[in-house]
C-alpha cells in the first residue's frame, strides 16, 4: 500500500506543482516539463506496482456484479468520447471547460463501481479527488474561460477515436487478467 500512496502523492504534486507555485515552476524554464513527464511516469509506475501488491483480500465492502459492470462500461466509453472531444474540440469541448480532467472523474467513479476493496478506494478515490482539486485550482487561477473554436468534422473523429480506444483499453484490461466485460 506505500507504493500506492507514494505513487498518488508524486502524481498529485507532479501535476499542480504549477499551478501551487508557479514562480518555481517558471524558473525551471523548459527542463520542468521534462522532469514533470519523469514525475509522473515514475507515479504510474508506483501507482501500478502498488495497486498490484496490496490486494487483501480481507478489505472488501462491496463485490462486482453485473449491473454494475455494465454501468462501469457505459462509464467508461463516456470517459474515453470526454478525454477524445478535448483533442478535437468536439462539442461538447465547447459546453464543457475541463473536459480530460471530467474524464478522470468518470473513469474514477466507474472503477470505484465495480472495485469495492481498500486499494482501489485509495487508488480511484484518490484519482477523483485529485480531478476534482484540479478543476478548483485551475479555475480559481483562470476564472475566465473561452470555448475553443469549432473544428470540421471533430465529432466523427472523437466517436471513431472513442470506439478504437475503448476497445483497446477493454483488450488491455483482459491481458493485465481484469476481465472488463462482466
Amino acid at each position: 500500500m506505500t507504493l500506492l500512496i507514494l505513487g498518488l502523492a508524486l502524481w498529485w504534486a507532479a501535476h499542480l506543482f504549477k499551478r501551487v507555485a508557479p514562480e518555481a515552476r517558471a524558473r525551471m524554464g523548459n527542463a520542468g516539463k521534462g522532469i514533470a513527464a519523469v514525475a509522473i511516469l515514475a507515479s504510474v509506475v508506483l501507482m501500478y506496482l502498488g495497486y498490484g501488491a496490496a490486494r487483501p483480500e480481507a478489505d472488501v465492502w462491496w463485490e462486482r456484479n453485473p449491473a454494475l459492470v455494465g454501468i462501469n462500461n457505459l462509464l467508461m466509453v463516456f470517459a474515453v468520447y470526454l478525454y477524445a472531444v478535448s483533442g478535437t474540440r468536439a462539442a461538447l469541448a465547447r459546453r464543457i471547460r475541463h473536459p480530460q480532467l471530467t474524464a478522470v472523474k468518470v473513469w474514477a467513479l466507474a472503477h470505484l463501481l465495480v472495485n469495492g476493496d481498500l486499494p482501489s478506494l485509495v487508488l480511484f478515490g484518490g484519482l477523483l479527488a485529485w480531478a476534482v482539486v484540479s478543476v478548483i485550482v485551475i479555475n480559481r487561477a483562470e476564472p475566465n474561460w473561452v470555448p475553443p473554436a469549432a473544428k470540421p468534422g471533430a465529432e466523427w473523429k472523437a466517436i471513431v477515436g472513442t470506439v478504437i480506444v475503448t476497445v483497446v483499453i477493454m483488450l488491455i484490461h483482459n491481458w493485465l487478467g481484469y476481465q472488463p466485460w462482466g
